[in-house]
């Protein structure tokens, strides 16, 4: 298969510079650092987007503030004259009404104790009226952006086992939806990489892992994934010290269809050689409460026993 030629890449090189260090992160990015941008590059949405919810509004409060003060600034910088309604006052005390102004001005509130006077004022405070109108549409479509993504969360085990299966071994990882919306046509596809040598330098190899089951229909509990252990199984008569020698990774890719936003959603994650538990069996992570209903426990998602 074309997976098992020594040229397959599935588009994270086949290089290897020595360097000791996971391909994909814990959180499901790629350890990747892109260099030689430029400002054509850079996408703000997608900043805003992808940051956390602190920043983000944090981001939103530090413009808001800037845009009036600079406001503010013009406001001043036109005279006492320029606003009318504003007493006469210290310097300081004026222009924190003139920030105010342009707080009013830029949410287009207009409380009406203050007016421009002059033409200068009344073009200044039409032009900010605009730029308010625009900036507080962008606000809104990147709000509603970032809240109406679909909002699967997978969970995975902390270890990825080397477990008795059947008459053999088996590779075994535990993933589970975190929240309760509803996935379904669950697929998984997990890859093997290693360090090789190969004419004399070292390289990446990368092999696809046969999976029991490689799809369900729901993910209403967790999955166990398994990757049978056999004589085509590229972990056949491994050991962990072949898989530390070969600086093994195991790259994974779920893949579901979320009923409530109606789109397909994606989660990468990846155990290294030394996130693997030699022996152990997985614990059963629900129960049957009283009234015949399953309870699934998050917290036991990672539970191991002997």
């Amino acid at each position: 298969m074309y997976m098992e030629r020594p040229s397959f890449d599935p588009g994270l090189t086949q290089k290897f510079t020595g360097v000791v260090r996971r391909t994909i992160n814990r959180d499901g990015s790629f350890n990747v650092h892109r260099r030689g941008t430029t400002w054509r590059d850079f996408h703000p949405y997608l900043h805003l987007i992808n940051m956390g919810w602190p920043l983000f509004f944090f981001v939103l409060f530090v413009g808001y503030v800037l845009a009036n003060t600079i406001f503010a600034a013009a406001y001043y910088a036109l005279g006492p004259e320029a606003l009318e309604g504003i007493p006469r006052t210290t310097p300081p005390a004026r222009f924190l009404e003139d920030f105010f102004f342009s707080a009013h001005t830029l949410t287009t509130v207009g409380y009406g104790n203050i007016v421009p006077r002059g033409m200068a004022a009344s073009i200044l405070s039409a032009f900010e009226a605009w730029v308010g109108v625009l900036a507080f549409a962008v606000a809104a479509g990147l709000l509603y952006g970032r809240v109406s993504r679909p909002s699967a969360r997978f969970g995975f085990s902390d270890q990825a086992l080397v477990t008795p299966y059947q008459d053999g071994q088996s590779l075994q990882f535990r993933v589970v939806n975190r929240r309760a919306n509803s996935l379904m046509d669950v697929e998984a596809r997990v890859m093997l990489m290693t360090v090789e040598s190969q004419g004399g330098q070292m390289s990446r190899r990368y092999k696809l892992l046969k999976l029991e089951r490689d799809q369900v229909m729901f993910l209403a509990l967790t999955w166990t994934v398994v990757h049978p252990i056999d004589a085509e199984s590229p972990f056949w008569g491994k050991t962990q010290a072949d898989l530390d020698r070969l600086q093994a990774e195991l790259l994974i890719l779920i893949k579901a269809y979320d009923d409530t936003f109606s789109q397909t959603v994606l989660a990468r994650h990846s155990y290294r050689h030394d996130e693997l538990m030699w022996g152990a069996r997985f614990a059963p992570a629900f129960s049957v409460d009283g009234h015949g209903d399953l309870v699934l426990e998050l917290k036991r998602l990672s539970e191991t026993a002997r």
